[in-house]
């Protein structure tokens, strides 16, 4: 077994040294080590993908679809996710010019950093958040300036986001919005993405948003994009992971300005060449014929929501109401403290139900755990019991 050479060890890419391995999928990984536990620690839907976006694929293989795809992504591709923004948001993108296709909303987030940060800019992120974010974006050298939208019930006020700009976020270039969001499945309402948007404007920022949960919003909520108010402005991010139930299958995409995307494709060709043949084959199948499948999951985790926030506020959990994705961002009842992760280690160890600590998701998760209904409806009932059990028990 080779030893790396004495010489080349203080060589390697200084900046991975201030960067941390994912504390979630660290905690996931311990948590799935306890005998019997019940896991809501990842978002990973727990459907099947679609039988017709599925047999696409084999179809794509069988007909030997084995060369390289366009950089940017299949024609027929790009031309039915252009359709789908434009039935879906109203939006106009030219897929021959504003559209590029990636391997998952992930690599579109590294594609859009590479394109637009420098080593010393500044991006805003409103917290709590998918922390992957902090990580990607001090890859390229920029600092992710944190704003905690804990006092606000998990949205950024407009006023919220000028005080930064003229505080610790003065001379930002950017600023990434999660809509709806994860962990906290808040959806940004019409009128304050109105309101945000002449304030990004006004400070002649780009904005990223990731609209990766869109199709998932409940009881009555809408989903809007920023796109719909500047869209000389935004880049918008998606995929089908989490409404089709393909995270495995590694599909996103991005919309945004020909003048960034010619850059954005830049990127993703020197990162990925292209994305997989039959993969692009399942998700052209699921754009053009798939319109009713996020209505199904819809229904599901919807159902789901409600019987998990009902049975948790029974036990003393308090939330800002989610609206969309798939997670539960609970505040710990007051006597257990404050100390999320030790509660987080406690329910796993005594109770056998994995949740994730809300610290992990930066400023402003403290005292909150983030569970998941992206699982069966018996695994969730027998996670609540044994949530129950434990609270009364202490």
């Amino acid at each position: 077994m080779p030893k790396l050479a004495d010489d080349l060890s203080m060589t390697l890419n200084t900046r991975l040294n201030s960067l941390t391995p994912s504390r979630i999928r660290a905690f996931d990984e311990k948590a799935s080590k306890i005998p019997g536990i019940i896991k809501l620690t990842i978002g990973e839907p727990d459907l099947d993908t679609p039988e017709h976006v599925k047999q696409a694929a084999i179809d794509d293989i069988n007909a030997n679809d084995s060369h390289y795809a366009p950089q940017a992504g299949k024609p027929e591709l790009l031309d039915a996710i252009s359709a789908y923004l434009k039935r879906s948001l109203n939006l106009d993108y030219d897929p021959q010019t504003e559209i590029c296709v990636t391997v998952g909303a992930t690599g579109a987030l590294n594609d859009v950093f590479m394109s637009i940060l420098n080593p010393g800019d500044k991006i805003l992120v409103p917290t709590p958040v998918w922390a992957l974010y902090f990580q990607l974006i001090k890859l390229t050298g920029a600092t992710p300036v944190q704003i905690d939208t804990s006092k606000d019930g998990f949205v950024l006020t407009p006023e919220h986001l000028e005080e930064v700009l003229n505080g610790e976020g003065k001379g930002a270039k950017a600023i990434i919005l999660t809509d709806p969001s994860n962990p906290t499945g808040r959806v940004y309402p019409a009128d304050t993405l109105k309101k945000l948007a002449k304030i990004i404007a006004k400070y002649q920022l780009f904005s990223i948003t990731d609209e990766i949960y869109g199709e998932l919003v409940y009881d009555g909520n809408v989903h809007h994009s920023l796109s719909e108010y500047i869209p000389e402005r935004n880049i918008l991010i998606s995929g089908l992971s989490k409404a089709y139930a393909m995270t495995g299958w590694r599909l996103g995409y991005i919309a945004a300005p020909s003048q960034i995307m010619k850059s954005i494709r830049k990127v993703n060709a020197f990162l990925v060449t292209s994305v997989t043949d039959n993969v692009q084959a399942a998700a052209i199948e699921a754009l053009n014929n798939g319109q009713n499948d996020p209505l199904e999951s819809r229904e599901i985790y919807e159902n789901r929501l409600k019987f998990m926030k009902s049975g948790l506020e029974k036990l003393g959990f308090e939330m800002s109401t989610p609206q969309g994705a798939f997670y539960i961002f609970a505040k710990i009842p007051d006597e257990f403290g404050q100390d999320d992760e030790a509660f987080a280690n406690e329910l796993a160890t005594k109770a056998k139900v994995g949740v994730t600590p809300g610290r992990y998701f930066g400023k402003g998760g403290e005292g909150y755990i983030r569970l998941s209904y992206a699982s069966s409806t018996e695994q969730l009932k027998e996670a609540l019991k044994r949530i129950e059990k434990y609270v009364k028990n202490i």
